[in-house]
């Protein structure tokens, strides 16, 4: 009872490190007054403040076109990619291009980041150009981070799927390629959904890799916040970070209930075919 009680102690304080500053980010948010320690009031000043800042939503506006973009070409090939690793049948080869595959995940972000402005800058020079960086850079360089994540999300879902439904639908009819379209894309969207909505908030949320290969005609949200952080940081800040926080939240809990949504659907498959 002991243990049971001081594991639950253990994980409270854990959430309350975790969430404290987001709940007092929220609550700031709303404050009637400048002030980022004392709370005066409740007011939607700091909202409004922020749909007037014609500089802020410009990088929200690039951000999410960014976001958008590299989630849907991630999710393209990503899928594809996880298809074809699926059907490798040789395991080293199916290892080896896995570990591949992860190196984007696993490599610290900084490092990505400066080999794909060094590899973006030399294609510059190359095509005798020094205004390389920009949309085109941020989004290879969010494809290009995004597509482990995608990979790991379908590549489950396509093992869990019978191996011949494939070959009963072209049994019944169907060519190779509307039997993946109308069989296996259905059992495995769940991954594949699940895939979007990572990689979407990943690019939302991404900093260091989009600082290296970003160009001055293009930046994202978390640039323009970096910069306004040598000056005083004003609480519409507070009110647009807390935005991006519900949001990214309703994401994830979206996530997870269509991942449960699979899992049972999967368990009463299973328990029927017994």
């Amino acid at each position: 009872m002991k243990k049971k009680a001081l594991s639950n102690i253990y994980i409270a304080l854990i959430m309350l490190f975790l969430y404290a500053p987001m709940a007092v980010m929220v609550v700031m948010s709303f404050n009637g007054t400048s002030s980022t320690s004392v709370l005066s009031g409740f007011s939607l000043k700091w909202y409004g403040e922020l749909f007037n800042d014609r500089i802020t939503l410009q990088a929200l506006s690039n951000t999410l076109v960014l976001a958008i973009t590299s989630s849907i070409l991630a999710l393209i090939i990503g899928t594809l990619a996880a298809v074809g690793i699926n059907a490798m049948r040789k395991k080293w080869i199916k290892n080896a291009v896995l570990t591949v595959t992860n190196i984007p995940m696993m490599n610290p972000e900084i490092v990505t980041g400066v080999s794909m402005m060094l590899l973006f800058v030399f294609v510059g020079h190359l095509v005798t150009t020094s205004d390389v960086l920009g949309f085109p850079t941020l989004l290879i360089a969010h494809v290009t981070f995004n597509l482990p994540y995608v990979i790991l999300s379908v590549l489950p879902k396509l093992k869990q799927t019978d191996k011949h439904l494939g070959e009963a639908a072209q049994d019944l009819g169907c060519t190779p390629v509307s039997a993946f379209f109308k069989v296996i894309l259905p059992n495995i969207s769940s991954g594949i959904i699940t895939g979007f909505i990572m990689a979407f908030t990943l690019s939302l949320d991404d900093f260091i890799i989009s600082y290296f290969v970003s160009g001055p005609k293009f930046q994202t949200l978390p640039i323009v916040i970096f910069s306004m952080t040598k000056k005083k940081v004003k609480p519409d800040m507070y009110a647009l970070s807390t935005l991006i926080f519900v949001t990214v939240l309703v994401l994830l809990i979206l996530m997870n209930v269509m991942q449960a949504r699979a899992d049972n659907k999967q368990k009463i498959k299973q328990t029927k075919q017994v």
